[in-house]
């Protein structure tokens, strides 16, 4: 439908390569060119519908089950401001396993404490007195008045939280993502093409799809 590269103009840089004469060009891909929504779509959420990233789940995969078409990946990775699929998008379980051991070192690390957090606590009418999941001290507690006993009573709603869960949550959490819904594929498409192309006005134009490199800002 539409291929993201595809619409990425060139521009003609000066060649490096050896015995290359000053003169000389190569035509490359001008990466400077970056897709982005619309402000006005970008900040309207009736535009998306929420998403949550299945399994091991590529981009590529995510936009064939929601548009029946691999190549809008980056439709995906634009609606939600992910530049980095590395590090932005949820690790597959041998990827997460492995950034794990690099980052710990040992098993044994992995599994020490990180943190320490709350457990939800109500009381016996059902009130919430603490909520789940702020971070503490491991020695935490608090008092409240107990009307059944008619006294204070000392509470410690507190759990660890081992650098596996930790890092597992973060990754996790990147799963909930947004899509734009299918009626709008339409417009963004549109703006990416009149995004990538070049615009009159300069000694650099040669084409829409192409220019020279000589002191050019190359994402105009």
């Amino acid at each position: 439908m539409s291929n993201y590269f595809s619409k990425v103009p060139d521009f003609e840089y000066v060649s490096r390569l050896p015995n290359a004469a000053i003169s000389d060009y190569i035509t490359v891909k001008n990466f400077f060119k970056r897709a982005f929504l619309r402000e006005d779509i970008f900040e309207d959420l009736t535009f998306f519908t929420k998403y949550q990233i299945e399994g091991d789940d590529r981009p590529d995969n995510v936009a064939f089950k929601v548009y029946e078409d691999s190549s809008l990946d980056w439709v995906i990775l634009t609606c939600n401001n992910i530049m980095n699929v590395q590090s932005e998008w949820p690790l597959r379980q041998y990827d997460f396993d492995k950034y794990l051991l690099d980052k710990y070192g040992t098993y044994e690390k992995i599994n020490e404490v990180h943190h320490y957090e709350t457990t939800e606590f109500k009381n016996a009418d059902n009130v919430v007195l603490v909520k789940a999941g702020l971070t503490v001290t491991s020695d935490f507690s608090f008092d409240y008045f107990d009307f059944d006993s008619q006294g204070y009573v000392t509470e410690k709603p507190v759990k660890a939280v081992t650098n596996y869960q930790y890092e597992d949550k973060l990754n996790d959490d990147k799963r909930n993502i947004y899509l734009l819904k299918n009626e709008y594929l339409g417009i963004v498409i549109d703006d990416l093409e009149d995004l990538m192309r070049y615009k009159k006005g300069s000694s650099q134009y040669k084409t829409e799809s192409l220019k020279t490199a000589d002191n050019i800002r190359l994402y105009e």
